[in-house]
């Protein structure tokens, strides 16, 4: 299943990657005297995309960009372990993953630590109004791979109807009392 997790935000990186690769923070070798014939094209080609498709690539660059460089290099590697797989192999993860419910999709955007954890948040943490969404993000990329597991379960136990008031709560703890809060809450 971790295979299938990876393989989804695999799919992720390439669209990241055509929509804006000289903004990548990757080593490049030195610009040559004469300008590369591969920019013109696949700028031509983000070109013939419709409006929709470009808008897509855009929001994909733009989750990538927002990733902690951490995150990004684990993607890094799980993608040059994803090439190195049989094209037939690669197929099946990338079906497996289109099958998968959007929002479960979607979550991975959020990068691997989260990613992986996004399914069982997503009832406290998938629909956050805008103006929260940065906070809530910094919040959660705080925190260790226990507390995610904590946090998961006060997000599963945690009734529809007080699903906002719980988040509201989990944000305004300080860091330092964070891990009781969710000792607390978790053990409820």
């Amino acid at each position: 299943m971790n295979n299938l997790l990876f393989a989804g935000l695999l799919l992720v990186l390439p669209l990241s990657l055509a929509a804006a690769p000289q903004a990548l923070n990757v080593p490049l070798p030195a610009p040559s005297a004469t300008p590369s014939a591969a920019a013109p094209t696949a700028a031509a080609a983000f070109a013939q995309l419709d409006p929709a498709q470009q808008r897509q690539r855009r929001s994909d660059y733009a989750a990538w960009r927002a990733l902690p460089e951490g995150e990004r290099e684990r993607i890094r590697q799980a993608a040059s372990r994803f090439a190195a797989l049989p094209l037939d192999q690669q197929q099946r993860l990338r079906t497996q993953f289109q099958a998968q419910d959007q929002a479960f999709r979607e979550g991975w955007r959020l990068g691997p630590q989260l990613g992986a954890e996004f399914p069982k948040l997503h009832g406290l943490f998938g629909f956050v109004p805008p103006q929260q969404r940065d906070a809530v993000l910094a919040v959660l990329r705080q925190l260790s791979p226990a507390q995610l597991a904590q946090l998961a379960l006060v997000a599963q136990r945690t009734p529809p109807q007080e699903r906002d008031s719980v988040r509201s709560a989990f944000l305004a703890v300080p860091t330092a009392e964070r891990d009781t809060w969710l000792k607390r809450q978790a053990g409820q």
